[in-house]
């Protein structure tokens, strides 16, 4: 288990060097290290998060054009088991877009050191339609899985966006739970439908992120035990008469989640698929989930029901599992 989640931090962390076309316009933003307050579970049955403003970035496009948001986030030391969200929040004139990926991380001292110590990678595509401005900023989300307070320390992290010419090529994943379990043991999700790529394209990134939790689809789970499944990245090429050209499965996961980790990130990419000029410029692509053994799991849809700010009436949804794809193009 230890090996597996080793993969996924080296491929959380490569992610943040997406090869993006030449001419692109980027701005950035660092992440001040910081202490950030993990509110306690509250005795009345209620729900309440931290939610705290760590950068922004703002950048002009046009009607043409898409903008790769990516932000990392590390957090340790930590009081008392927490959640830990990495979210962006885009906004512009008359639109807006979200994402949010997140993962319980274990207090300090508590044995499981590859849980005590987590980088989080969120990206996605905004793709407006119109020349306008769009804002875009990071938020670390947190709560303490306990009654008293916890804190986490950020300890490092960083926003940045990528402007290129082109629309958005992805998928989330509808909100809902989509189980895996003995009796259905395989799910694709999140799933990219057929999508044409510009005809000069060269080669093809990948970016998918399953949000995989475990239990929780059923009355029954034994805490004490942890979810088995694989995770394997899957992209087609498709001819013009609908035959598949070629099929890429290079890029594979398997993760033992425990109950108490509760749910886990799984990032998984593909750099640099070259795009064979004897077929159509066309491509599919998903995420098959195979559950393997223990207790039942589920890949996580859009989150809703998201407060804008801690305690705040106003609220928001944020894509979770997702994928979306960045054409490499002749310069």
């Amino acid at each position: 288990m230890r090996k597996a989640l080793s993969l996924v931090a080296a491929m959380t962390m490569a992610m943040v060097a997406l090869n993006v076309p030449a001419a692109s316009a980027a701005t950035s933003v660092t992440f001040q290290p910081q202490t950030v307050l993990g509110p306690g579970v509250p005795k009345d049955g209620t729900s309440d998060q931290n939610v705290v403003a760590l950068g922004e970035v703002t950048f002009d496009t046009t009607a043409t054009q898409t903008a790769q948001l990516v932000s990392v986030m590390r957090v340790n030391d930590v009081t008392i088991r927490s959640l830990f969200d990495n979210e962006i929040v885009c906004k512009w004139a008359g639109g807006s877009k979200n994402v949010v990926l997140g993962q319980n991380v274990y207090q300090r001292g508590s044995g499981k050191p590859q849980f005590e110590d987590l980088t989080l990678t969120t990206s996605q595509l905004v793709h407006p339609g119109v020349a306008t401005r769009v804002t875009c900023t990071a938020f670390i989300r947190t709560a303490s899985l306990g009654w008293d307070d916890s804190t986490l320390r950020l300890v490092s992290g960083s926003l940045k966006a990528v402007v290129f010419a082109g629309k958005a090529i992805q998928a989330s994943t509808p909100p809902g739970l989509y189980k895996v379990d003995a009796a259905n043991p395989v799910v694709r999700q999140p799933l990219l439908p057929l999508s044409d790529v510009p005809a000069d394209t060269q080669s093809l990134d990948v970016v998918a992120d399953a949000e995989y939790m475990i239990c929780h689809t059923t009355g029954q789970c034994d805490k004490t035990k942890t979810s088995k499944a694989s995770f394997t990245l899957i992209v087609n090429q498709w001819k013009a008469d609908g035959t598949l050209c070629q099929s890429d499965t290079s890029t594979s996961v398997v993760l033992d989640t425990p109950y108490w980790v509760h749910h886990v990130v799984v990032p998984l990419k593909k750099s640099g698929l070259v795009v064979r000029k004897d077929c159509a410029p066309r491509f599919n692509a998903y995420v098959l989930v195979k559950w393997l053994g223990g207790e039942t799991g589920a890949v996580q849809g859009v989150a809703t029901g998201l407060t804008d700010s801690r305690r705040s009436e106003a609220k928001h949804n944020s894509d979770m599992s997702s994928v979306h794809v960045i054409p490499n193009r002749l310069s």
